[in-house]
């Protein structure tokens, strides 16, 4: 199926890096280091951090599709967290979040099976990673993670000013990691960002489903667990 291939792209966060499981192991340090178990009259913060998840993925969506801005973001998805809480937003400490973006990306979590899938693709192909993170944050997990040493060419989208799903970005990753289209795959767990993105400029894409949501109809190729890529190449 994917014989012919000779550069593999991947996604960053949830698909390798385990956005959501780091997440929450910060915010449930920080919830009492802050005292929001008085403020949100919440005794544990399992609330605030399924809250946020969900104005994250929200918030970062918006993002995906160039509605918001990289400031906007920041504020809003703990602005409307506390909002939803029937909490002042002005009452979130901004000092709160600065811990979070210097704690946060120094997490090492993985999606299972991550290193040894690694591993074995770069022993048989070029591995390249489009991310639509900020840069100091992807670079901090990369190093922390020890990641970096698998690809060849890393594109983080702050850099280049394009984030998936636009076009540009992908064609750049193409011409950045000399590789061609007709010979790349794609592999990320948003679909919009990264599969479509990928489809719409002729570069075949897996979808790694972290979720468990069906696959849609104009999506071919699909994983549950990154091991699976071992079979598949």
């Amino acid at each position: 199926m994917f014989s012919h291939k000779k550069d593999i792209f991947f996604d960053l966060d949830h698909t390798i890096w385990d956005f959501d499981k780091n997440a929450e192991e910060t915010l449930r340090d920080l919830y009492y280091k802050y005292n929001f178990d008085d403020l949100i009259k919440q005794k544990t913060p399992d609330l605030f951090i399924e809250t946020y998840t969900v104005n994250n993925h929200r918030v970062w969506d918006l993002y995906h599709h160039g509605k918001i801005d990289k400031p906007t973001l920041r504020r809003l998805r703990f602005a409307d967290t506390f909002a939803q809480l029937g909490v002042d937003p002005a009452l979130f400490p901004t000092a709160f979040e600065e811990e979070y973006l210097v704690i946060c990306p120094t997490k090492t979590n993985l999606f299972p099976h991550a290193h040894e899938t690694l591993q074995y693709l770069q022993s048989r192909y070029n591995l390249h990673l489009i991310s639509n993170g900020f840069r100091e944050a992807c670079e901090k997990k990369l190093y922390h993670s020890k990641l970096s040493p698998y690809f060849k060419t890393i594109v983080i989208s702050e850099i280049v000013g394009i984030n998936k799903p636009d076009p540009r970005i992908f064609e750049h990753a193409l011409q950045h990691g000399e590789a061609h289209k007709e010979t790349s795959v794609m592999i990320g767990d948003n679909i919009e960002a990264d599969i479509r993105g990928a489809i719409r400029v002729g570069i075949d894409a897996i979808f790694f489903n972290t979720t468990g949501v069906e696959k849609p109809g104009d999506v071919h190729h699909m994983v549950l667990d990154l091991k699976e890529l071992q079979d598949i190449f």
